[in-house]
């Protein structure tokens, strides 16, 4: 007996198996998973308090959220995203955004279709063309991480369903331009093929930086896939609630996909997203500057590294992927971290990254304490691998 040869292919989630590696060595400073350090506003679990008089609670939802929330998420599209909705586009809320970016696969691709992921990816993109039978295709970004255009253009094919872009991006923390997006986004116009735009960390961009929702153009939505969370800047993460926003002529498909995987979002975590909402933008605001400060430590602390080809830039989100001078392979890196140094980190490998030796850092978890700590103890770990 065996599981399915589809799932065999699939690579193994790398963040259960460094939290493994983490648990034997206690008190491993971990940089490891990527969530912000603070929960949901007031105004979530007021929201759930409120609800759970309601006996619809217990029962099943519409399938594409309820009224409440959709009202609450197009008035939030059209104030910060400059996301309009119409008669040609919809919301559909999903159990987070991973969801909603397995949905798109499912909605727009067959087996054998191929998907751009520019590099790095985020794995469980790659896992989910993966498992849903597509063929992820991988195109380098330039030393910075930025989106190269002319590769993007090399790697369509008549089997090209989509382009995939994250900004700002998990696990570079690169925020890609206006230009850039929109550049992407005219490609997959010309070539009649769908853009899915996660914007999961649209919250966190630093110093000049902004975050640009590609589909504020009105014109785009017929090709253009917008995919969004509370998970990381409403400090959600466990309450599993994100949405989408899709073409019009996709409504029957995704209303297919969401009725048979999950029926309806969960409805306690629908009305704790609503309470988010009410909180508005400033709740997330008011941290930013705590995010912007270890953000600016782990960069001090990191620059100067010997071993280090670039320095380290993190110009959103809450990463830093550091390209290391070492014929040492990752894996082994971060193993070696973890139990002669006690901090955690992930392998670039885990993100496409196979030619030179990178790791992944995420601050956002830490204590201003920790940040320090841990980049010390990787500063010294560092000082010891093989060039």
């Amino acid at each position: 007996m065996h599981s399915s040869c589809r799932m065999e292919a699939v690579q193994h989630p790398i963040i259960p198996l460094i939290g493994t590696w983490t648990r034997k060595h206690p008190g491993t400073v971990s940089f490891g998973q990527g969530i912000a350090d603070y929960g949901p506003p007031p105004q979530a679990f007021h929201r759930v308090q409120q609800c759970l008089a309601d006996p619809s609670i217990n029962r099943y939802g519409p399938v594409e959220g309820i009224p409440e929330l959709q009202l609450a998420i197009e008035r939030k599209l059209l104030a910060q995203n400059s996301i309009e909705i119409h008669d040609g586009n919809s919301i559909v809320v999903t159990a987070g955004s991973n969801m909603a970016f397995n949905t798109a696969v499912l909605a727009v691709t067959d087996p054998g279709d191929e998907v751009i992921l520019p590099l790095p990816y985020y794995f469980n993109h790659e896992m989910s063309l993966t498992m849903e039978r597509c063929r992820p295709v991988s195109v380098p970004t330039n030393e910075n991480f930025h989106l190269r255009l002319g590769e993007i253009k090399k790697a369509i094919t008549e089997k090209t369903k989509a382009i995939v872009t994250i900004s700002p991006n998990n696990p570079s923390g690169a925020v890609y331009t206006r230009d850039e997006l929109t550049a992407v986004n005219d490609l997959c116009r010309q070539h009649r093929i769908y853009h899915i735009s996660d914007e999961a960390y649209e919250d966190f961009c630093y110093d000049s930086h902004r975050h640009f929702s590609v589909a504020s153009d009105r014109t785009v939505c017929e090709h253009t896939i917008s995919l969004f969370s509370f998970s990381k800047g409403y400090g959600f993460a466990g309450w599993r609630i994100g949405y989408m926003v899709v073409p019009g002529h996709l409504s029957d498909a995704v209303n297919k996909i969401q009725d048979t995987i999950l029926i309806s979002p969960p409805m306690v975590s629908q009305h704790a997203a609503l309470g988010a909402l009410e909180a508005g933008p400033g709740y997330i605001e008011s941290r930013l500057h705590s995010m912007s400060k270890k953000r600016q430590t782990a960069l001090e602390l990191l620059a100067g590294i010997p071993c280090l080809k670039l320095p380290p830039k993190s110009e959103g989100a809450f990463y830093v992927m550091l390209s290391i001078d070492s014929s040492m392979n990752d894996l082994q890196l971060v193993k070696q971290l973890i139990a002669d140094f006690g901090v955690a980190t992930l392998p670039g490998s885990a993100f496409g990254i196979h030619q030179d030796c990178h790791i992944r850092l995420s601050y956002g978890a830490l204590p201003d304490r920790e940040v320090a700590t841990g980049i010390k103890r990787l500063k010294k770990g560092l000082g010891t691998i093989p060039l």
